[in-house]
């Protein structure tokens, strides 16, 4: 073992330089190698900065998508527009510049103010003139936010208050229509009374050009003889009255809350212990509204029944309203970081404790030291324990994802707010470094699986498949995502690999673990280094046959190769081992379903032997009955059948699907239904080949996960990219 790879393996294993004559220092400025063509986020559209909508649509749309939409409108198609599009997407780009430096505002006021810096001394009219016309093609409006800490809590809080609004106004209809009709009751019965029938009262109810015309005190005489005007029994009026009064002091539903993002502030907090004090507060007037809304309905139905309403409205308090019941009212938001919730434990007994409780936690990171003075990683402990814990649970809404992956999953959480009971947002927001803004550092943990995104919604369906998701992630199948990396190599001739993503890429993103890195010279490439991946999917006996490193860039845009220390490799794998848990909650790699399979694949293949071991034994069997025919007819009819012959081998030209081996997946059956089909057994054949291409026949084979279907040859000679589809055949004949 040569000095350089001795350090390598002394660097792996502990972390430390072994040799000091060949040690190199730790990596400054690195980033993954496949983050280099994000160097100037600023200049690429992306998902951010995005707009806080206010009006009807959509509640969140990103700034590169408003001004699409808006180009679509106003811009003229080919090159008649093309000046007009160019000078749109410069203002956008010093829009998305200015939020990216900490700039606040609306679109359209940032609009204004990029427009202003970038008023060129030439051709100023026509800048200005198309910079307004897009302005004014906005199909949205409202306050910009860019993919910061501050993310999570601004991104849930115009979420839950568009949400908010919708249910205050849909309260206050039903509240003012009770109020209406209530007062409808009371009115009639005023009209009924003694005093209505006064002549003062009978004056006031005409108008002031037909006062003169009549004798209001005789009228008053004659209405008002000694006969019974009927009327409300006193209980009735005073429960009506109560009921009315509570309507109309209510404080939950409010023109307030429905005017602006700022609406329902009553409702926010950043503490749990807070929002549950302010809860147990409030308690008794939502009772009370509760109770008033339930006697308004059946005072204007008339269907209130003294004897048998009564008992049942004395007795009901805070322990009468259910879930279905508090869904009624607002819910009350708690926004804060992981530090500031508090002990998991208190986080999931609040959740659990029938409050609706929306909490969205932000957390800033992920990988922290196990002990102090210790090195260990105690990856996982503020992430998936978090999310897992409280999802066990059952009936509480549970999302996990990035800041960078809210917008992708702005339906998953307006739906988590409309759930009928508590939610829980778990965000991981991560803070700007020098060599990887915050976006960047967010969209890593998702494609590296340290915090991959999942939603579990109790009200999907009645089982886990129905309820829990892994939608979002890339690549869900894989243990890492896989992309292609192209470079130029030392003779400037350009090279594309496959990379993988790993908890080591992402980890080489935080400047703090730059100590686990250490840089390998060019000259030493070969020697022993393997890909982190490589290493992970199967970790070496003896460290010297096989050091893991991964590819980095530096400020220069070098390519590097960093070797990683056994702490954060042994990261990596708790990682992955996460990950599969979530996938075969996903059903996903399920190893439950994969030893169903090799069950059912071993059964097949000593089925298949026993067939074949009986061919040699049953072939002379069937010459000898061919031969004398006669004898065979002449047997009895209660002789012993022969044995069955095999299935006849199967012409390679001709496709077919070895039924007795379809594990029932719904694969083929599902994308192509005209094609194929199940039989009784629910095992699939082919129903109708012609239904069909050929290429999606090559399709359905490449995609069966127990590899039963044969495409054979093509049945149309003329179908386009034959050559191609019956290369991609080959494994399958």
């Amino acid at each position: 073992m040569d000095s350089q790879l001795r350090s390598q393996v002394v660097f792996h294993l502990t972390g430390r330089q072994g040799d000091a004559a060949n040690a190199s220092a730790a990596p400054q400025g690195m980033r993954p190698a496949l983050l280099a063509p994000y160097r100037h986020l600023d200049a690429i559209r992306h998902d951010f900065p995005v707009v806080f909508a206010s009006g009807k649509g959509e509640y969140v749309v990103s700034l590169s998508a408003a001004v699409d939409g808006a180009l679509r409108a106003v811009a003229p198609p080919g090159l008649q527009g093309e000046a007009l599009r160019k000078r749109a997407l410069q203002v956008e780009r010093n829009v998305r510049s200015r939020v990216a430096a900490g700039g606040s505002g609306t679109l359209q006021s940032l609009w204004d103010a990029a427009v202003a810096e970038l008023m060129p001394e030439t051709n100023a009219a026509a800048f200005q003139r198309d910079a307004t016309r897009v302005r004014d093609a906005l199909a949205v409006s409202g306050v910009l936010a860019g993919c910061d800490p501050k993310l999570p809590a601004r991104f849930v809080r115009h979420a839950w208050w568009v949400v908010q609004k919708e249910k205050s106004q849909a309260a206050r209809a039903r509240i003012d229509a009770l109020m209406i009709r209530l007062d409808d009751i009371l009115r009639a019965d005023y009209a009924r009374s003694s005093a209505a029938l006064m002549s003062k009262s009978l004056r006031a109810t005409f108008g002031v050009a037909h006062r003169e015309l009549f004798d209001f005190s005789a009228m008053s005489r004659l209405l008002n003889q000694p006969a019974p005007h009927g009327g409300l029994p006193p209980a009735r009026r005073k429960r009506i009255e109560d009921a009315l009064a509570v309507l109309g002091s209510q404080a939950f539903f409010t023109p307030a809350l429905e005017a602006d993002e700022g609406g329902g502030a009553e409702f926010v907090f950043d503490a749990i212990g807070t929002a549950l004090d302010a809860f147990l507060k409030r308690l008794p007037e939502m009772v009370a509204l509760h109770k008033a809304l339930q006697v308004a309905a059946l005072e204007v139905d008339g269907r209130y029944v003294d004897e048998v309403h009564d008992p049942i409205f004395d007795a009901m308090d805070e322990h009468a309203l259910g879930a279905e019941d508090l869904q009624l009212f607002p819910d009350f938001l708690v926004c804060t970081s992981n530090a500031a919730a508090g002990a998991h434990a208190a986080l999931t007994e609040a959740l659990s404790a029938g409050v609706p409780l929306k909490v969205m936690v932000r957390l800033d990171d992920l990988v922290e030291q196990g002990a102090p003075g210790r090195t260990r990683f105690a990856f996982g402990m503020r992430s998936s324990q978090l999310a897992s814990a409280v999802m066990s649970l059952g009936d509480v809404y549970v999302l996990q994802s990035t800041s960078s992956n809210l917008l992708q999953m702005r339906d998953r959480v307006q739906r988590g707010l409309r759930h009928a009971g508590p939610a829980l947002f778990s965000v991981y927001a991560a803070q700007a470094t020098a060599q990887v803004p915050g976006y960047l550092a967010s969209a890593a943990a998702m494609q590296a699986r340290a915090f991959p995104a999942f939603s579990y919604d109790p009200a999907a369906g009645p089982d886990l498949s129905s309820r829990f998701s892994l939608e979002n992630n890339p690549q869900p199948e894989q243990d890492w995502p896989v992309d292609q990396l192209s470079y130029a190599d030392p003779d400037l001739q350009s090279v594309t690999e496959d990379v993988a993503f790993t908890f080591v890429d992402f980890a080489l993103c935080d400047p703090r673990y730059d100590a686990h890195f250490a840089v390998v010279p060019r000259a030493d490439w070969d020697n022993g280094l393997i890909p982190a991946a490589q290493w992970l999917a199967e970790p070496p006996a003896d460290a010297s046959t096989g050091v893991p490193y991964v590819v980095a860039v530096d400020d220069a845009d070098m390519l590097c190769r960093l070797v990683v220390d056994d702490q954060l490799m042994r990261a990596a794998l708790r990682c992955r081992e996460n990950w599969h848990r979530l996938q075969e909650l996903a059903g996903i790699n399920d190893s439950r379903m994969e030893r169903l399979l090799a069950k059912e694949r071993q059964a097949w293949e000593e089925q298949h032997a026993r067939v074949a071991a009986a061919a040699p034994a049953a072939a002379p069997a069937a010459a000898e009955a061919a031969a004398v025919p006669a004898a065979a007819a002449s047997a009895p009819a209660d002789a012993p059948a022969a044995a069955a012959a095999p299935e006849p081998a199967r012409n390679p030209d001709e496709a077919y699907v070895e039924t007795i081996r379809c594990s029932s997946c719904n694969e083929c059956t599902l994308a192509f239904p005209k094609m194929f089909a199940y039989n009784e057994d629910k095992q699939a054949y082919i129903k109708d080949l012609k239904s069909g291409t050929y290429r999606q026949l090559v399709e359905a084979a490449e995609a069966c996960q127990v590899s039963v279907i044969h495409p054979g040859k093509p049945w149309d000679p003329d179908e386009p990219g034959l050559e191609e589809l019956l290369e991609r055949a080959k494994p399958f004949l």
